[in-house]
């Protein structure tokens, strides 16, 4: 049966899928998000998607004790442990895939990548 309640996604049911930790390290990452500006979301599945003025520039979910989620940024982040790939979206975006365990891990060169990709995808300045 489509259309089913169970089948609609929405941020609460993201967090029900986190420990009291991932839930932490996720509101971290809305308050990250929220430092940059006027957002939105988008919720599927696989994601809570994060949106500029322009576009989504980052999304994000708890899994158990850790957060995993993705940036766009106009440069490709490398060999750090918290980027687990980083693959060409377009001929000068670069999306990562990203995961953290603590809120350490959310340090100020995390908070530039997230702001970043606000500025540069979010709100088209690139």
């Amino acid at each position: 049966m489509r259309g089913r309640v169970s089948d609609v996604w929405t941020i609460e049911r993201h967090l029900e899928a986190g420990t009291d930790h991932g839930r932490a390290l996720f509101h971290r990452f809305v308050e990250i998000v929220a430092a940059c500006g006027e957002y939105t979301t988008s919720v599927a599945k696989t994601t809570i998607t994060f949106k500029g003025t322009r576009r989504g520039f980052a999304g994000a979910r708890p899994n158990r004790d850790r957060l995993q989620g993705y940036f766009d940024v106009t440069y490709r982040v490398v060999d750090d442990p918290r980027v687990s790939r980083s693959s060409p979206y377009q001929k000068d975006l670069f999306v990562h895939h990203f995961r953290v365990d603590s809120l350490q891990q959310m340090d100020g060169e995390f908070v530039r990548w997230i702001a970043d990709a606000y500025d540069q995808v979010g709100c088209g300045n690139r």
